[in-house]
This record gives C-alpha cells, structure tokens and sequence, in this order.
C-alpha cells in the first residue's frame, strides 16, 4: 500500500517553506503553470520545463517541495498523480502574497 501524501494544514505554512520551495527555477515555472490552469494537472505534463528535460525522479522531488510548502494538492488517480494549486488557501492566509509571486514570475519570463 502506498503511504498518504503530506499536505499541511494552512495553519502550519510558513512564508520561509513558500518562498524556499519557489525558490528553484524550475517548481516556480511548475507552481505558476498550476496555479494558472484552474484544473488538475498531472506530473507527466512537467517532462520538460522550457527546454529542459526533468528526470521523473527530480519532478516528484519538485512536487514534493511544492506540497510540502502548502502550495498544492496532490492526488493519486491509479499510476498518476493529480496536483492543484491551493491558491485560495495561500491567498486567505498570506493576502496578496500569490499575486506577487505571479506578477514576479511574469516580468522574469518576459526579460527573458
């Protein structure tokens, strides 16, 4: 049997744990195209970043510092893995601090 996956409660999220986890190029690019989809996405659909190709073992690291940090959901569905983004909840917690992060990540994409 597979061990349940770990989401904390909004409670227990700390700013320090967001801003670590989107702190790495690649769960940002992750974190902002689930936030934007407005529906579950599966892990296979992060294959590649850009044009970088993630290692499946290197994705569900960066999945779970994602969920770890209170940013999204994760469910198992047989051999995939469903994940969404808990905006909301960051969102009612840290007001503000979701829409930041998206503008951020927005102007850095343009830059580039």
């Amino acid at each position: 049997m597979m061990r349940p996956l770990f989401h904390p409660s909004m409670d227990d999220v700390r700013l320090e744990a967001i801003l670590h986890a989107l702190s790495d190029p690649v769960r940002a690019a992750i974190f902002v195209e689930i936030a934007g989809a407005g529906c579950s996405q599966i892990c296979s659909a992060f294959a590649s970043v850009g044009d970088r190709v993630i290692p499946k073992s290197s994705l569900s690291q960066h999945f779970k510092a994602l969920r770890e940090a209170g940013l999204i959901r994760s469910e198992r569905h047989g051999v995939e893995m469903r994940n969404t983004s808990r905006c909301s909840e960051v969102e009612e917690r840290f007001p503000g601090l979701i829409p930041a992060i998206l503008n951020a990540h927005a102007r850095d994409i343009r830059r580039t």
